[in-house]
């Protein structure tokens, strides 16, 4: 099956079956390796991208998913709250292994352009199907908190 997907603004036109995961179709054939594989069961988020703005598990996305919508990938984040992101978690010093971090990026990005000036539960809640394994969750959340107020 041949079917055109819109990634990081530009269209490209892939073949795979309808339920090919996203992630699949992302790193081996696109070679868009900041998404990363990790349990894939959508439980670590290691795989987040965005569908239509919408932070996704793109290891449990079938391709059919992602049929007429707008795939962004760390590699195509881009705009005010993804830079303040950057920002932030470089003062912050968030990474370590840096392992989870385009995922977490990608979940906390959609987190302010829904939630500008969001709380600690909130932050908690859309952060909560992200796992760091080196467990810098206060860090995480002292980056978007200093990301929401730049």
């Amino acid at each position: 099956m041949s079917t055109t997907l819109n990634i990081n603004g530009k269209n490209v036109d892939v073949k795979a079956e309808a339920d090919t995961p996203l992630l699949w179709l992302l790193r081996g054939e696109l070679g868009l390796n900041g998404t990363k594989f990790g349990c894939g069961m959508a439980l670590c988020g290691a795989c987040t991208v965005h569908l239509d703005g919408e932070a996704v598990r793109s290891c449990v996305t079938p391709l059919s998913a992602a049929e007429g919508k707008q795939v962004t990938t760390i590699e195509g984040l881009a705009g005010p709250e993804a830079d303040a992101l950057r920002a932030a978690w470089t003062q912050v010093d968030v990474v370590q292994c840096g392992y989870c971090q385009s995922g977490q990026l990608m979940s906390a990005c959609a987190l302010l352009r829904k939630t500008p000036r969001p709380t600690d539960p909130q932050i908690d809640q859309a952060m909560s199907g992200n796992i760091c394994r080196c467990g810098t969750y206060s860090r995480i959340r002292a980056a978007i908190h200093q990301a929401a107020a730049a």
